[in-house]
């Protein structure tokens, strides 16, 4: 049959096994691996050019991040792979770092702002600021100090802007 004139192609003359030896069949274009393990060596090979370059910046001491950093740095082989190594660096500078390290205190849980009830998730925040129960989440039911009325007025004027027609002269 003649493979030119139909516009397909020859089939291989023979199967070749991935070189990772998965049992899955390679191709040329993937440097005769399957396509999973093309795919796997490609994302090593991007996490140790990222990590190489992570690693020079450390290096270098321009790194912009505060705190510990980790880099990853991983070596990649076509025939087998290398175990990833870790190293963890510690900024020489002491600047910035008591803040970072502080633990924030622990809130309490979430209470009515009028009857002190605990209202966990279904708490309401008011447009005061406020959290309050279903009972007190009404703005006349907790003496709100928030000015609805000045709010919807700013809101229509910015809403609906004044239009006014040119004068027309009359006959």
């Amino acid at each position: 049959m003649d493979h030119g004139k139909t516009g397909c192609q020859a089939p291989p003359e023979r199967s070749i096994l991935c070189i990772n030896n998965c049992g899955f069949f390679g191709s040329a274009a993937t440097m005769n691996m399957c396509s999973k393990c093309h795919k796997d060596m490609i994302l090593k090979q991007e996490h140790a050019k990222l990590a190489a370059s992570s690693f020079d910046n450390i290096v270098n001491g321009s790194s912009n991040s505060n705190g510990n950093e980790t880099v990853v740095a991983t070596g990649v082989d076509v025939q087998n792979a290398v175990e990833p190594n870790t190293i963890s660096v510690q900024p020489s500078c002491a600047s910035g770092s008591g803040e970072s390290l502080e633990a924030k205190p622990k809130e309490g849980p979430n209470r009515c702002s009028t009857c002190k009830k605990r209202v966990g998730l279904t708490g309401f925040k008011c447009r005061c600021g406020n959290l309050f129960c279903t009972s007190h989440r009404y703005s006349d039911k907790h003496d709100c100090p928030f000015d609805y009325r000045t709010v919807a007025r700013d809101v229509i004027t910015k809403a609906n802007p004044v239009v006014k027609a040119e004068k027309l002269d009359k006959i």
